[in-house]
């Protein structure tokens, strides 16, 4: 690993490394991209996600860099069907 990917490790352990947060509308998620060591980096990456993001077919994509702490990196807000016939949501963050 690179100094600079130690660096946001330890950030992130200590709670002040940078993540892009990324919500979409459709499918209705929230996608967790990093650590980053600044905003610099994570604001010189977003690009990448977004048009990864785009070419799945994302609609309503929004997305803000912020020091956080995700318990998940990938949150569905999307109704699943359980093999019961009931339907559950992905557990989210807090």
């Amino acid at each position: 690993m690179s100094v600079k990917g130690q660096l946001a490790v330890l950030l992130n352990r200590l709670g002040l490394a940078w993540w892009i947060e990324v919500t979409t509308q459709s499918p209705k998620c929230i996608y967790y991209f990093g650590p980053f060591a600044s905003s610099q980096e994570a604001k010189e990456d977003l690009p990448g996600y977004l048009e990864d993001l785009n070419h799945e077919s994302a609609e309503g994509i929004q997305a803000v860099v912020k020091r956080c702490q995700p318990a998940e990196l990938t949150i569905f807000d999307e109704p699943e069907t359980l093999s019961s016939g009931r339907q559950r949501f992905s557990q989210q963050m807090p």
